[in-house]
């Protein structure tokens, strides 16, 4: 019995012990092969396909250009809650350099290194809002490209905070409307 036992218990380790597809032929990526006639492992991308869920019609949207400039619309209406986000996004990845306020002297400015730009100076007031889409997208001088970490949407919604800082650095209390006007002077300073 001791023998039918042990040939039980040896036939059921071995049919658990399948190697199926642990042992296929596999190519490390971009690795060349004689398997294909161009002697790629991988196939090329069929021309004209776009990969679902990027296909970036809207070169508003997706660049801040039409036919090569920069706009100065949104592509998209901005309310309190996309305002809400920017802020957001606009702390968690632009104020390091550019601080809180857009003046430029963010926490990494004053550890030493290279200023940013002031959102405040005129030249950038007068900027379309593509060009700080553009900038963000791409990248400018010693600021590296946010494309990867930023999504287009909120991109947009950084750049209408930006837009929302430079009016607050020059407005007056007559820029407030009367109802909110009475509301701030009643609260303690």
């Amino acid at each position: 019995m001791n023998s039918k036992l042990a040939f039980v218990i040896a036939s059921l380790c071995l049919a658990g012990c399948r190697q199926d597809m642990h042992d296929q032929p596999r190519y490390k990526p971009l690795a060349g092969t004689a398997f294909f006639g161009d002697g790629r492992s991988a196939r090329p991308v069929i021309e004209g396909t776009v990969a679902r869920g990027h296909l970036r019609t809207d070169s508003v949207r997706y660049a801040g250009k039409v036919d090569g400039q920069d706009v100065d619309v949104f592509p998209f209406p901005i309310t309190a809650s996309d305002l809400e986000r920017g802020q957001q996004r606009f702390n968690i990845y632009c104020s390091p350099c550019h601080s809180r306020i857009g003046d430029g002297n963010g926490i990494v400015v004053l550890r030493g290194f290279r200023q940013a730009a002031s959102y405040h100076t005129d030249r950038l007031i007068k900027a379309p809002a593509g060009h700080f889409f553009d900038v963000i997208t791409n990248g400018f001088g010693a600021m590296p490209s946010y494309a990867s970490r930023v999504e287009p949407d909120d991109r947009w919604r950084i750049v209408a905070y930006i837009r929302v800082l430079q009016v607050s650095e020059s407005a007056t209390i007559q820029d407030v409307p009367a109802d909110k006007r009475a509301q701030m002077e009643a609260a303690p300073q």
